[in-house]
């Protein structure tokens, strides 16, 4: 029971790998607080940690929303008294050409990815320093590498990146966690709800889902990781391997990169 009475938060924890972080911590021992937009979603992953005797409590909020980070925080003292770890998971992805974006989808995926990131971590802060606790953002390869049709996506991943290396060395002295955890690509439905160029949801994934790591996979990397307070982890062979090669070759990543993505169903570029 790795985490046994700790208090963890897991933003955009209603499918994916929010659902299966939540899971996997409740069974090493952690009371959960999960954040959801859809109530019914919230109450449907409620029900399946109540089912696995999980200690769990749910908050209906906008990872995009300042108040309502704020008010998941204040909810979750409540209920709990403290908070030990925050699991920044909230996420949008998208799928278009730069030229062809609607800005206001480039916002709306910054808002969520980075903006909740921020808004998550400030109003945990006190708690989770007081603790000694652990940050955690899920972010992703395209962290570090940037690609074609994700460029709103990519630039949310490099300023997440980059707030938390910052944050890891203004915490050095006060033995707070703080994990980069960067999934290569994972069987989930962030590809199904990509927003196009007009801001509407893709509908289907692009990608073929079955070759993919598993979002349970995911989880355990990331309660390891956690537990043993790593400072990153980069997963997948793949995605290890996209990351190495990009520091040392990015002129010819950058070809790698356009004709793999290009493989894609329905590509907006060929």
């Amino acid at each position: 029971m790795k985490f046994k009475n700790k208090v963890v938060i897991i933003t955009g924890a209603t499918s994916g790998i929010g659902e299966a972080c939540a899971m996997a911590f409740g069974q090493e021992g952690a009371q959960v607080v999960i954040t959801g937009r859809s109530q019914v979603k919230l109450d449907n992953t409620l029900s399946k940690l109540q089912g696995a005797g999980i200690a769990c409590h749910g908050v209906l909020a906008d990872a995009a929303s300042e108040a309502d980070n704020q008010r998941m925080a204040e909810e979750t003292l409540k209920k709990y008294g403290k908070i030990d770890v925050l699991i920044n998971n909230a996420g949008i992805s998208m799928r278009a050409l730069f030229q062809d974006l609607d800005l206001k989808v480039f916002k709306q995926v910054m808002d969520v990815n980075l903006w909740g990131t921020v808004y998550a971590t400030k109003y945990c802060l006190d708690q989770i320093t007081a603790n000694q606790g652990s940050i955690v953002a899920i972010s992703s390869i395209n962290g570090y590498r940037g690609t074609p049709a994700r460029t709103a996506y990519t630039a949310s991943k490099f300023a997440m990146n980059g707030f938390m290396e910052s944050l890891r060395t203004e915490l050095l002295k006060k033995n707070v966690h703080v994990l980069l955890a960067c999934p290569g690509f994972t069987a989930s439905n962030i590809r199904n709800n990509a927003l196009q160029a007009d801001g509407k949801p893709q509908g289907a994934s692009p990608r073929d889902e079955g070759k993919m790591m598993t979002a349970e996979e995911v989880a355990l990397e990331i309660v390891k990781a956690t537990y043993k307070r790593k400072r990153e982890i980069v997963l997948t062979g793949q995605g290890k391997l996209a990351v190495f090669l990009n520091k040392w070759i990015p002129g010819i990543m950058d070809k790698v990169v356009y004709n793999e993505m290009a493989k894609e169903k329905d590509s907006p570029f060929k």
